[in-house]
């Protein structure tokens, strides 16, 4: 099979290719220049890895850091 190089640098998978490896948009790769060769590497992230950032302005420790401290308020009160 042959792809080409755009003038943007990019590089066109194969439907064919895309299909027997399960490659979908936003497929993220490890790339590699092995010697003359250029090797991807389909890489898995995890969806808290792919979220992360995405909420700049969202605090959602503090909502569960309040919800730890008044657990933590309730079993000291039952606590004889």
């Amino acid at each position: 099979m042959l792809t080409r190089l755009s003038s943007k640098g990019q590089v066109v998978i194969p439907k064919a290719v895309r299909e027997a490896l399960g490659l979908r948009a936003g497929t993220r790769f490890h790339i590699q220049v092995v010697k003359d060769k250029i090797i991807l590497e389909p890489i898995e992230i995890s969806p808290v890895n792919a979220l992360y950032g995405k909420y700049p302005d969202a605090d959602f420790l503090s909502g569960l850091e309040e919800e730890h401290r008044r657990e933590v308020e309730r079993e000291d009160a039952i606590r004889p």
